[in-house]
């Protein structure tokens, strides 16, 4: 190669040796990533998006099914892998529902061949920090990006991102790899309702502790979606295939909080979008139907008409009209093949400030549908739903408990309009549609338990010196360093994770009865009714919502000593004890592991034997009439707040799940082993069923 002299540059020596290499040798140098120089590199790897396990459908490029894309969730880096527990591709064939209906497949409604958008897939295994990212936005269901608040970005567990004391940024260390043992990994079920829970209750458990996490830093990020994002990098979901008709694992009447927890059960694909939809081919042309829509606007219609849906259209704003196109034309197409649409509705949580919940509604059609000027005179779809006739209630059971709710006396049946006659907070009505029964058998309703010996005579726990409420980030809190360092309970009150033992404020701190950690001493706070079961006897239920991890009641009753448990008989059926044995892990879904965060040996303890044993048969409340069942929907938690004595701790319920409203409430009772009479029979109907328990 020729050399160009310069006039003005000196003259080369030609005894100096020159250190040259070879054009293709050298590297290209690149603009820096933040934090780094162009001559020093990040500590972090490359971000590659590798995808080896399953080839990618030609409909969908990105491996994401409709309504996601890569920006929807922040990359993840520098974290331990976890191994994917449902590594087998969602088959779109047809399938039985759990509810016992008929799982409608892609062909069900009509000559449709149907080609989902996006196939099953597998995303890559997890990397449990995540990073913070450019581009932050969602994308809505007809494939618009929508821009993500600037405080969703940058999810982070750790302290990794913070800044140091002379205000540089801290480098970000790679966390240690997790031994194998200590990945998570959910246990795999050929039941889909019992992997619909699961994922469910992992999702929850993943929200509530970076909830605690946040609220102990004082951060105001939503960890709804950090906890989504962690399940879906984790590959953790079910049902990840588009289909038509029901989901396996999914019942009418299901309740979620959160618009992420739909697609982790692939209900509804879109994180906001309201209509879900799928490409099929028909007379050799492809056209979108709909598979799903959300009406998040509350109850439309009159409270009689529970069966029809008038839903509006997407797109266009006070400036434009609407135009049929992604999820109208959808609902359109899907007018004229008459297949099924999965409805979810929305209704206003009560019980949060803006928080919503979704149920599940069954399965509609589209019968009709217009177009009308709305209230800024440009064009708006409307289309008419009918429900499917033979399904179970919905949206109809929510509506006839707020009625209750509201006016007690328009509950039909009742025997008595409060059991408890003034004891508890809220009126306990006891109530019988089954047979003319008047009630069950005499007892005495009391809310406190009844020791061996005087609560004076014990000695009181210590007792904190914060003002008013402990606060999460008080490293003073006496309260929080007995429960571990942290508090129990989230500030609305919800049990964060299953504990040994949890201890609450009590008579000697110096904060109120506002404070969070006196959940339990707050008595009864749901409306609760007593009824009569077709084969178990008597049972207890609420007309309220239940949210996992929401305080329900305490088991109420007589101490009595284990040597005179005999002297009871074996008609007792109200006996509880700490020492049977039933499924007493204190895991309750958290996976530490999923966070970064260490495995802790206390994931597999079972808890502390207490020689507490009450009965309840002839004093007690209406936790006595908690039925057995082998998958529960309660558990119960012991807690201390009124004396340290930690063999007579008081035994609270807890909820396990989201219990919608007239849900039995259930606990198992576990085996109790002998001087207790011999096993029942069990009739909870379970596909865990033991076949007995007592």
């Amino acid at each position: 190669m020729p050399r160009h002299s310069n006039s003005a540059s000196k003259a080369i020596d030609d005894d100096v040796v020159l250190d040259a290499k070879p054009i293709r040798s050298l590297s290209p140098l690149f603009p820096a990533p933040s934090g780094c120089t162009t001559t020093s590199s990040s500590s972090a790897p490359p971000l590659v998006y590798v995808t080896p396990f399953t080839p990618f459908s030609s409909d969908s490029p990105s491996g994401f099914p409709s309504g996601f894309t890569p920006s929807t969730f922040p990359p993840f880096a520098n974290s331990p892998s976890v191994v994917p527990p449902f590594a087998t591709p969602q088959s779109t064939r047809a399938s039985p529902a759990s509810n016992g209906a008929a799982q409608v497949g892609l062909n069900s409604n009509g000559p449709l061949h149907a080609t989902p958008l996006s196939s099953s897939f597998q995303t890559p295994p997890t990397m449990a920090t995540p990073l913070n990212v450019v581009d932050n936005s969602f994308t809505s269901a007809s494939g618009r990006k929508i821009k993500q608040p600037m405080h969703l970005s940058g999810y982070s567990v750790t302290d990794s991102d913070k800044e140091d004391s002379d205000g540089k940024r801290a480098v970000r260390k790679r966390p240690k790899k997790m031994p194998a043992q200590d990945i998570i990994v959910l246990p795999t079920s050929q039941d889909p309702r019992e992997s619909v829970e699961m994922i469910l209750m992992t999702f929850d458990a993943l929200r509530r502790r970076i909830l605690q996490v946040d609220e102990t830093k004082e951060t105001g990020k939503r960890p709804d979606l950090r906890a989504s994002a962690i399940m879906m990098s984790s590959d953790l979901r079910v049902n990840k295939g588009k289909r038509i008709g029901p989901v396996p694992g999914i019942e009418i009447g299901d309740m979620f909080y959160f618009r992420m927890e739909l697609c982790l059960v692939g209900l509804h694909a879109p994180s906001m979008g309201g209509i879900d939809y799928m490409i099929t081919s028909h007379d050799n042309q492809d056209d979108p139907i709909a598979v799903s829509v959300v009406s998040a606007g509350g109850y439309e219609n009159d409270d009689d008409d529970v069966d029809v849906l008038v839903y509006s259209g997407q797109g266009g704003n006070s400036k434009d009209d609407q135009k049929l196109e992604r999820g109208n034309l959808a609902l359109e197409r899907s007018l004229h093949r008459s297949n099924q649409i999965r409805v979810i509705r929305g209704a206003k949580d009560l019980n949060v400030v803006n928080g919503r919940i979704y149920i599940y509604d069954g399965l509609y059609k589209v019968h009709e549908s217009w177009v009308e000027k709305g209230k800024s005179g440009f064009k708006v779809f409307k289309y008419k739903f009918v429900r499917e006739p033979g399904q179970p209630d919905g949206i109809v059971v929510w509506k006839m408990t707020q009625k209750w709710i509201e006016n007690p006396s328009s509950r039909g049946r009742v025997i008595l309009p409060d059991i408890s006659s003034g004891a508890e907070n809220v009126p306990v009505c006891l109530v019988n549609d089954v047979d003319n029964e008047k009630g069950p058998s005499h007892f005495q309703y009391a809310t406190k338990v009844k020791y061996l010996r005087p609560i004076t005579s014990m000695k009181p726990l210590q007792g904190c010196s914060c003002l008013s409420v402990c606060l999460p980030d008080d490293k003073h809190c006496s309260c929080a360093d007995h429960n571990g360092g942290q508090l129990p309970y989230s500030s609305s009150g919800f049990l964060i994770r299953r504990k040994r033992i949890i201890f609450e404020c009590n008579t000697s701190c110096q904060c109120t009865l506002n404070c969070r950690n006196r959940v339990t001493q707050k008595g009864v706070r749901l409306h609760f009714e007593i009824f009569k079961t077709k084969d178990r006897g008597w049972g207890l239920r609420s007309w309220d919502p239940i949210r996992a991890g929401t305080f329900l009641c305490e088991y109420i009753g007589e101490v009595i000593d284990e040597n005179k448990v005999n002297s009871h008989g074996e008609e007792d059926e109200y006996i509880f004890q700490t020492s049977h044995v039933d499924d007493k892990t204190l895991k309750w879904n958290y996976g530490p592991e999923l966070l970064g965060e260490p495995s802790t040996d206390t994931a597999n303890e079972v808890l502390k034997s207490f020689p507490i044993i009450i009965s309840a048969k002839n004093m007690g409340n209406i936790s006595r009439f908690m039925n057995h069942s082998c998958s529960p929907n309660v558990f119960w938690q012991p807690v201390q707040h009124d004396h340290c004595d930690e063999g007579y701790p008081h035994i609270m319920f807890f909820a396990v799940k989201h219990i919608p409203p007239m849900t039995e409430l259930t606990y198992d009772y576990g085996t109790r082993g002998l001087g207790f009479g011999r096993p029942k029979k069990c009739l909870c109907e379970s596909p865990k069923c033991r076949g007995y328990f007592g």
